[in-house]
C-alpha cells in the first residue's frame, strides 16, 4: 500500500539545469537546480530528503493562528484524498504540519518574516506574527507545485527538505485596481485577491469613484447609486453598476484572511464628475451634469468655496471608513483643471479668506481640510503626487506617478512614498512601452536619493486603469504576467536583478494561472526595431525582447518573411514588418514601421525650441529618422512640445534641390494634444539668405477626441523650378493653451510632430 502511494507522489518541479544566478543575499547549494518560486526567497538551504503531504494532515497551531490554520486546512482539503482511518495501513502516513509564532526567527522585526522549515516527519511554518505565517503559507503553495491544482485530488504530495527563511524589502506591495472606467463584479476581485496573496502582494488599492462612474453605495447619499453609478454610452446604451454594502464587506473579509490591505480611493477634489451629476449644487456652476462617457480630465470638480462639499465628502468619508478599516485612505487629488475655481465666486472668497494666493493653494487647503478630518478619525491619507502643489502637509503620502520626481521631492522632505511611474508601473500601457522586463528592472528607490531619506519610500504599486479594458479577459492579458515582475521587484528587490533568472522560473507559473482561471497577456511585443545613426547611414536593428525568440521581417505583404542575422541598411521606403517567434511558433503580433526616406535622412537639427523628455523618440534624430508616426502618439515616433512651438533648423550637409516639404502633426484632444495653428518653412544655401517664408495655416482645432493626424505639404517650387538649398528652417507654432470648451481650458496644449520629409 505505501509503495503504491509513493509511486503516485508528485514531485517539485524545477528550472532548466543552468547555474544558480541570484542575489547576494541568497543562500543556496550552487549544485541544487533553482526552485520555481516567485518571489524568490532571501536564503533557502535545500537538504537531503523529503516529506510526504497527505490528505491525512494534522495541524498544530496556537489559538493567535486560527485563522492561518483554516486557510491551510481548506486549501490541503481541497488538492488532497483523505484516507478513512481503517485504510491507513501505515500509522507514519499522517502528516505532521506545525504553524507558530516565533520571535527568533531571521528578521523578525519585520512583520512579514518568515520561516519555512520542512523536514521528514515535519512540515514547519513560523511567522513573526500571523502574517508573516500567511506568507510562508504562499510559499508552501507554491512548493506543491501546480500539478497538484488539476481537476482530480491526489493522495499525496512529495516535497523537499529545505529551510527558508524570507521577509519582503518594502512593506507596500500593491495593485490599483479600477473598477469605474469598466466594472467587474466581486468574483473578479476575488481572483485577484487570490493572485495578491500567491505572489505577496499585501495591498489591493480600489478605485471606487470617477468621472464616468461610483461604485461604492453611501447611505446618506443614495443618488450615488442611483444616478453617479450609471453613465449614457455614445450609442444610447446605458452601463455601469456598483457593490452592495455587503460585497463590499465581503472583499475586505476576503482580503483580511489573506492579510491584504484595501486601501479605497474615493477621488477629490478633481475626476468628481458622476458624484456631481447626481448631487450639482456641490459644483462650481451647479447643473445639469452628466455622467462622463468617455475618458479625459473635465473642467466639473468639487466646489471648493461651498461648504455643502466638506459635509459631503465627510459623510461620505465616514460610511467608507465603516466598511474599510485600512490605515490609509486614499483621496486621488490628481488632475484637478482649476478653471471652474478661477471663475467661481465662492471660491474666490475662499481663497481670500483663507489668504490664498492662486487656485494651486487652494486645492492645498483643500487636501488638508480633508486630511484634518481623517486623521481625526485615526486615519492617514495618500495622494497623487498633484496634492504637493501648493504645499503639503506634515502627514500625507504621495503616491508618485508623474515619473519619480514628486516621490523624490516628498521623500526628501520626509514624507512617505509610495512609487508607481507611468514608466514602469502603467498596466493599462501597451507592452511596446512597458513589457515584463522593463517592470523587472524597475527599482522605487531613485538612485539620487540620498539614503538617508531611502526609509521614506514605503513600496510601490502597478495600476490597471481600465478605460480601454472592457471585460475580464482583457483585465487578466493586461495585469498578468506583468504584476508578476513587479510583486518580486517589491519583495525581492534584486541588488543586480536577473531577468533570465526570473523568466524561466515564471514559465512554470502560467499552468497555476491557468488553473485560476487567468487569461493572461504576453510578456512581450517580441521584438523592437530599433536605429543607430552612423555619419552618413542609418542601420536598422532587430532586437528580440526574450533571449528564447527568433525573428523574421519583410518590406512588403508581398514578400517572403526572411530571418534576420544582421543590421539592416535604411535605404528604401516601405513598411518594415517584423514578427518573432517562439519555440517555431508566432510570438505576438507583428510589428509595424513605416519608413520613408528622403533628403533630410539623418542630416543635422538644431533645436531653439525643447522637446518633452518624455516623448523625446530619437531625440535630436527623430525629425529626421526616417520613421512615420502611427495612431498611438505613444509609439515612439512621435516628439512633443508642452507650451512650445517646433522650432528647428536642417542642415542637409550640401546643397540639394527641393521642391516640397512634408510633415504630419497630431490631435487628440483628451490628451491636449492639437494641431499647430501654422507651420512655417524657409530655406537657404548659405544661411544668410533666406527664401521667402513659406506658410500653411491649420485651422482644424477638434474637441471631439478624435485621434487624428494633419499631414502637412509646403511647396517650394518657384515657377516650377525646384529649389536650390542646404538649410531649412521650420517653424511649427502651438495653439498655446487648450482652447475655451474644452474641459482642461487654458492648460498649456501639446503640439505633437513626428517627421520633417524633404522631398
Amino acid at each position: 500500500m505505501v509503495k503504491f502511494l509513493f509511486s503516485l507522489l508528485l514531485v517539485l518541479p524545477f528550472s532548466s539545469d543552468q547555474p544558480t544566478k541570484t542575489r547576494s543575499t541568497n543562500q543556496i547549494d550552487k549544485v541544487e537546480q533553482k526552485m520555481e518560486l516567485i518571489p524568490y526567497p532571501k536564503s533557502i538551504k535545500k537538504e537531503i530528503g523529503k516529506f510526504e503531504l497527505t490528505g491525512n494532515f494534522e495541524i498544530n497551531a496556537p489559538i493567535e493562528l486560527s485563522n492561518e490554520k483554516k486557510y491551510l486546512t481548506n486549501l490541503l482539503t481541497d488538492i488532497l484524498i483523505t484516507l478513512p482511518a481503517n485504510k491507513l495501513e501505515v500509522n507514519s502516513f499522517q502528516t505532521n504540519l506545525v504553524l507558530a509564532i516565533d520571535p527568533t526567527i531571521p528578521d523578525a522585526e519585520n512583520a512579514e518574516a518568515y520561516q519555512l522549515k520542512i523536514q521528514a516527519n515535519e512540515l514547519r511554518i513560523a511567522g513573526s506574527s500571523p502574517i508573516g505565517v500567511m506568507r510562508g503559507i504562499q510559499t508552501l503553495r507554491q512548493l506543491i507545485g501546480t500539478n497538484a491544482y488539476a481537476s482530480t485530488k491526489q493522495l499525496a504530495i512529495a516535497l523537499p527538505c529545505v529551510t527558508i527563511n524570507d521577509a519582503p524589502a518594502f512593506p507596500h506591495r500593491g495593485l490599483l485596481l479600477d473598477v469605474c472606467r469598466h466594472f467587474f463584479d466581486k468574483k473578479v476581485v476575488f481572483k485577484y485577491i487570490d493572485a495578491l496573496a500567491y505572489y505577496k502582494m499585501n495591498v489591493l488599492h480600489f478605485h471606487l469613484t470617477e468621472d464616468q462612474g461610483w461604485r461604492i453605495p453611501i447611505a446618506k447619499y443614495p443618488k450615488l447609486t442611483e444616478i453617479s453609478a450609471w453613465r449614457t454610452e455614445a450609442d444610447g446604451s446605458i452601463y455601469g453598476g456598483s457593490y452592495t454594502t455587503e460585497e463590499l464587506k465581503e472583499i475586505v473579509a476576503y482580503a483580511s484572511e489573506r492579510h491584504i490591505t484595501v486601501i479605497p480611493e474615493i477621488e477629490l477634489p478633481g475626476h468628481a464628475q458622476a458624484a456631481l451629476a447626481a448631487y450639482p449644487h456641490l459644483s462650481c456652476a451647479g447643473g445639469p451634469i452628466s455622467v462622463a462617457n468617455d475618458w479625459g480630465v473635465f473642467k466639473e470638480i468639487f466646489c471648493a468655496g461651498n461648504d455643502s462639499t466638506f459635509v459631503f465628502l465627510e459623510d461620505v468619508l465616514t460610511e467608507v471608513m465603516a466598511i474599510f478599516p485600512s490605515e490609509y485612505i486614499h483621496i486621488g487629488g490628481d488632475e484637478a483643471p482649476k478653471f471652474r475655481w478661477e471663475h467661481c465666486d465662492k471660491c474666490k472668497k475662499r481663497m481670500t479668506d483663507e489668504g490664498l494666493n492662486d487656485a494651486h493653494e487652494l486645492q492645498s487647503y483643500f487636501i488638508k481640510r480633508i486630511e484634518k478630518f481623517l486623521n481625526k478619525n485615526g486615519r492617514k491619507l495618500i495622494g497623487w503626487d498633484e496634492i504637493l502643489e501648493g504645499g503639503l502637509s506634515p502627514t500625507a503620502t504621495v503616491q508618485s506617478w508623474r515619473g519619480m520626481d514628486g516621490g523624490l521631492e516628498a521623500a526628501r522632505t520626509e514624507h512617505e512614498v509610495i512609487m508607481s511611474p507611468t514608466s514602469h508601473c502603467y498596466l493599462d500601457y501597451s507592452l511596446a512601452a512597458i513589457d515584463l522586463q522593463k517592470i523587472y528592472g524597475f527599482n522605487p528607490i531613485p538612485p539620487e536619493l540620498e539614503e538617508k531619506f531611502h526609509k521614506y519610500i514605503l513600496g510601490g504599486e502597478c495600476n490597471i486603469w481600465t478605460e480601454h479594458v472592457p471585460n475580464e479577459q482583457n483585465l487578466d492579458s493586461k495585469v498578468f504576467p506583468r504584476m508578476i515582475a513587479l510583486a518580486e521587484v517589491l519583495w525581492s528587490a534584486p541588488k543586480q536583478p536577473n531577468f533570465d533568472d526570473f523568466y524561466n522560473r515564471l514559465q512554470s507559473h502560467y499552468s497555476w494561472l491557468e488553473k485560476q482561471g487567468i487569461a493572461y497577456g504576453m510578456e512581450s511585443i517580441g521584438a523592437q526595431i530599433r536605429f543607430e545613426f552612423q555619419e552618413d547611414s542609418i542601420q536598422i536593428h532587430l532586437d528580440k525582447s526574450l533571449s528564447n525568440l527568433t525573428l523574421k521581417y519583410r518590406w512588403s505583404e508581398k514578400d517572403e518573411f526572411q530571418a534576420y542575422t544582421t543590421p539592416i541598411a535604411l535605404n528604401r521606403s516601405g513598411i518594415l514588418e517584423v514578427q518573432a517567434f517562439k519555440a517555431g511558433k508566432i510570438y505576438g503580433n507583428p510589428i509595424k514601421q513605416t519608413i520613408s526616406t528622403h533628403l533630410a535622412l539623418n542630416s543635422s537639427v538644431t533645436y531653439s525650441s525643447e522637446f518633452h523628455r518624455w516623448y523625446a523618440g530619437t531625440e535630436k534624430k527623430n525629425l529626421v529618422d526616417g520613421r512615420i508616426g502611427s495612431l498611438d502618439f505613444r509609439d515612439g515616433t512621435w516628439q512633443g512640445f508642452f507650451g512650445r512651438n517646433v522650432e528647428v533648423e536642417l542642415d542637409l550637409g550640401k546643397i540639394q534641390s527641393i521642391s516640397k516639404i512634408a510633415c504630419n502633426f497630431y490631435q487628440y484632444s483628451n490628451s491636449w494634444i492639437f494641431f499647430p495653428s501654422t507651420v512655417e518653412v524657409s530655406v537657404s544655401k548659405d544661411q544668410k539668405k533666406w527664401s521667402e517664408t513659406r506658410i500653411f495655416s491649420t485651422n482644424s482645432i477638434d474637441l471631439s477626441n478624435k485621434k487624428r493626424i494633419l499631414p502637412v505639404e509646403i511647396q517650394l517650387n518657384e515657377k516650377g523650378k525646384k529649389l536650390p538649398a542646404r538649410y531649412i528652417r521650420f517653424k511649427a507654432t502651438n495653439i498655446g493653451v487648450v482652447p475655451n470648451g474644452h474641459e482642461a481650458a487654458g492648460q498649456p496644449a501639446w503640439l505633437f510632430i513626428d517627421e520633417i520629409e524633404v522631398k
